[in-house]
């Protein structure tokens, strides 16, 4: 008697655009729409190509270091340094040139560099030493700031040639230079998480670290490999954003990390690991910009425009969880 393949059950359209729907995803897409709509009958400055293409240059800071943050948070970890890190590089960028004389294009490499030294000293202690992250980034938080302060003993450095610019304030192909390098991190940092090993295994390692160890997955490498991957992109974040604003001050990325740590978490990643997505990420970051960007041009103030955003936060994962659970009776 000849053995026959069971027929692989495959999900309707109507199914599959539920499933769509009913995701972290498709949530807080449903939500930023409504609120794009609504904010977009407030005022007519709000959907105009110029300004939808500003908005993306703004976020670009965020949206890089928020991508290495979404696999911090998968697997259970979080940096609150990334603010730190950012105004650090930014300073040593600066310092660098300015000051030791160096040409700007090892000052950048040094900056980078930087950042990755410092993503890769919270690795260390985390994964050697065993200090939790929260403890071993908020210690670090301070220890990076006052670095980033006593290198610029409060002076600025300003007066970057003319191509220093083209990455902060250029345009290519009549986009933003620097959302460029964000799609391009983005889908690379994309394809990592869901096609590769590396990714697959930081969503064992969220769930269940212990049965990630006994399973043979490299739980200490990969968690070095990603706080350093922060590290990095928060130095990046900071050369491009210098390059934005043409200086340096030992202040810069002050608060960036509640905005990385917001987003990340309106994105649909779980504070407690396990869970999460590239997608949902960015979807968190462009809803907030676009958020604080239409509140601003109708006339809210800044503590408004915090409250509106905690609200939308709040009702985000509330109606997420509603969801969820409506499903799981299903």
């Amino acid at each position: 008697m000849v053995a026959t393949e069971k027929p692989v059950a495959r999900l309707s359209p109507a199914l599959r655009l539920r499933g769509l729907l009913l995701s972290q995803e498709g949530v807080l897409s449903i939500i930023a729409l409504i609120s794009i709509l609504l904010l977009s009958t407030q005022t007519d400055r709000f959907l105009t190509v110029d300004n939808i293409l500003n908005q993306g240059r703004l976020l670009t800071e965020v949206g890089l270091v928020a991508l290495p943050m979404t696999f911090i948070i998968i697997t259970g970890g979080i940096d609150l340094s990334v603010g730190a890190t950012f105004g650090l590089s930014a300073v040593v960028l600066g310092y660098s040139w300015q000051n030791l004389g160096l040409p700007l294009e090892v000052a950048i490499v040094i900056a980078l560099l930087t950042g990755g030294l410092a993503g890769f000293v919270n690795g260390l202690f985390i994964v050697r030493v065993g200090v939790p992250p929260l403890i071993m980034t908020l210690a670090t938080l301070a220890l990076y700031r006052g670095l980033a302060e006593g290198i610029s003993q409060a002076r600025s450095a300003r007066g970057y040639p003319d191509w220093f610019y083209t990455l902060g304030q250029g345009e290519f192909a009549g986009v933003p230079t620097q959302l460029w390098v964000l799609i391009v991190a983005a889908i690379i940092c994309a394809l990592l998480l869901s096609r590769t090993v590396i990714g697959r295994s930081l969503y064992v390692i969220g769930n269940n670290e212990i049965a990630a160890r006994f399973s043979g997955i490299p739980v200490d490498t990969y968690k070095l490999f990603i706080y350093t991957l922060s590290g990095f992109m928060g130095g990046l974040a900071g050369y491009i954003f210098v390059s934005r604003v043409s200086t340096t001050r030992s202040d810069m990325g002050m608060g960036l990390e509640l905005d990385v740590i917001a987003a990340v978490v309106l994105g649909g990643t779980s504070i407690f690991g396990g869970t999460g997505s590239i997608v949902g990420t960015l979807i968190g970051v462009i809803t907030i910009q676009l958020l604080k960007n239409g509140l601003a041009l109708t006339g809210v103030t800044g503590d408004a425009t915090i409250i509106v955003i905690g609200l939308v936060l709040i009702f985000a994962i509330l109606i997420n969880n509603l969801i969820q659970r409506w499903s799981n009776t299903l």
